[in-house]
């Protein structure tokens, strides 16, 4: 979905060519993985989701005209009140993610100058607290391009009615929208890492595994809507806001677009395949109204997989991508919530490739160990419950989370950093922010669930007028100490 698309509705026509294609897109992929060389440079990038709020902390539409004065490194989002930025590929060796550090938070303040000049400021967080089910009612709340509005309408079509959010934790929240709006509220971080395709299934598996355990200690929306829910409610609600079934079809086992997965993988290839054979096409743009040609340079384009692929939203997405001499294939991995700080991004991403590459590279690998449903029940528990969830690990039966991190997890990320060749304080430095949000029990979803408590008038409602002033105090608090830039584990409530 990252490209223009030239319609925002498509014929039953269009449809049927688009899946006539697709399917060949997918025959052409299976020859060119067997027979044709790929990048292995082992490289890294990321992106980031960006929120804009107003002197209110309220949600700001300002998207546009933040994004009319930076450059292409930065892209729009499907809320109008969100901005994306991209830190191009480098490698993690040596200095590699002190450069990383250093590249997000270049990056990060020349959005924040671009809000300024658009009279906004830029708020770093998986959901921002104080949107209001009246904001997302709005139409305005849409980025006007034919590709949002295309996502939203198919969607609806497909499911045929509102779309439920239903959530419970500490609070619930349950509330029909007209159309995709609550997905604009789950903003986060994806990380890349290439791969060659031999390698592609184990760092895929490994990456699964630890699904729980990354989104435990990064969890950084634990409010929706205002309410107390899980402790990363991104995850369900970004689910709920784009499935297109029914719940008939959730009864008869229907898969949803955002989707965990079902099985541990043998090649890259499986997971375009079951995208094709589990999913039907939503965006059904040609190759021709796209402008995408067929090759590039020595590689076959596959717009029509492609942009298939960018339609089913797995927590760990395989991505091929074309090049001039040899295509590469990269892991995209996109649990993470953005946030807290630029410090905080990086120890997250030091913890997750240091963890890939230790447990891709063990002779018995624990996904060979780990029945699959219980790497799901992980990751959901993760979600909800943080820093305090109890997980299912080989060997070890049920453990804590932080538990799990400190006395297993962070000596193998530690091992997997050496292997990689990443500078020794630097891994001190970046697994040491991991470690200090395990032993405190602190992320960035128990600050703002602390510091909410600090500012709230005991006995306040959902909705009402002290909740939303303690909401904005939480928030412009939040922003503050996310200036200043200090691990999130290091910061003092209220």
């Amino acid at each position: 979905m990252g490209e223009s698309v030239s319609s925002d509705r498509y014929t039953p026509q269009q449809r049927t060519r688009y899946r006539q294609l697709l399917m060949e897109d997918l025959e052409i992929f299976d020859r060119h993985l067997q027979s044709s060389d790929f990048e292995d440079r082992g490289s890294i990038g990321l992106e980031l989701e960006l929120n804009l709020v107003d002197k209110d902390m309220q949600p700001a539409l300002a998207g546009e005209a933040v994004l009319s004065s930076l450059n292409s490194e930065y892209q729009s989002e499907i809320g109008n009140f969100n901005v994306e930025l991209n830190h191009p590929p480098l490698s993690v060796q040596g200095d590699g993610l002190k450069r990383l550090e250093d590249g997000i938070g270049s990056r990060l303040s020349a959005v924040r100058e671009a809000a300024t000049a658009a009279g906004v400021n830029v708020a770093m967080i998986g959901t921002l607290p104080t949107v209001t089910p009246a904001f997302l009612e709005d139409p305005a709340w849409m980025t006007q391009e034919n590709r949002y509005r295309a996502l939203s309408n198919t969607i609806m079509d497909s499911r045929g009615e509102m779309v439920h959010i239903n959530l419970a934790d500490r609070e619930q929240i349950s509330h029909d929208f007209a159309d995709i709006a609550p997905e604009s509220t789950c903003t986060s971080i994806q990380l890349h890492l290439q791969l060659a395709p031999t390698n592609f299934a184990a760092a895929w598996n490994a990456s699964q595994a630890i699904a729980g355990v990354q989104v435990a200690l990064a969890a950084n929306s634990p409010l929706f809507l205002g309410r107390r829910v899980w402790h990363e409610s991104r995850i369900p609600v970004f689910q709920q806001a784009i499935d297109t079934r029914t719940p008939e079809l959730v009864n008869q086992g229907v898969r949803p677009r955002v989707w965990f997965g079902e099985r541990w993988i043998t090649s890259v290839f499986d997971l375009f395949e079951e995208n094709v054979r589990y999913f039907s096409p939503l965006i059904a743009e040609s190759r021709a109204l796209s402008g995408t040609p067929m090759m590039k340079g020595k590689s076959p384009a596959l717009h029509y997989l492609n942009l298939h692929n960018g339609t089913v939203w797995r927590w760990n997405r395989p991505i091929y991508a074309p090049g001039t001499e040899r295509a590469h294939l990269r892991l995209e991995n996109r649990l993470l919530p953005a946030g807290p700080t630029p410090i905080d991004i990086t120890a997250d991403a030091a913890f997750y490739y240091g963890l890939v590459k230790y447990l891709a590279e063990e002779n018995r690998p624990v996904w060979s160990r780990l029945p699959f449903p219980d790497a799901e029940k992980n990751f959901q528990a993760g979600a909800r419950s943080g820093l305090f969830a109890r997980m299912t690990w080989p060997t070890l039966g049920q453990i804590n989370v932080a538990d799990l991190v400190l006395e297993h997890l962070l000596p193998q990320a530690r091992i997997g950093l050496q292997g990689l060749g990443v500078d020794e304080n630097l891994i001190d430095t970046y697994l040491g922010i991991i470690e200090g949000r395990a032993k405190s029990r602190q992320n960035g979803a128990t600050w703002q669930l602390r510091t909410l408590n600090h500012f709230e008038a005991h006995g306040s409602l959902p909705g009402s007028k002290s909740r939303q002033e303690a909401l904005a105090a939480m928030l412009r608090s939040y922003l503050d100490n996310q200036l200043m830039g200090e691990p999130v584990h290091t910061w003092k409530i209220g």
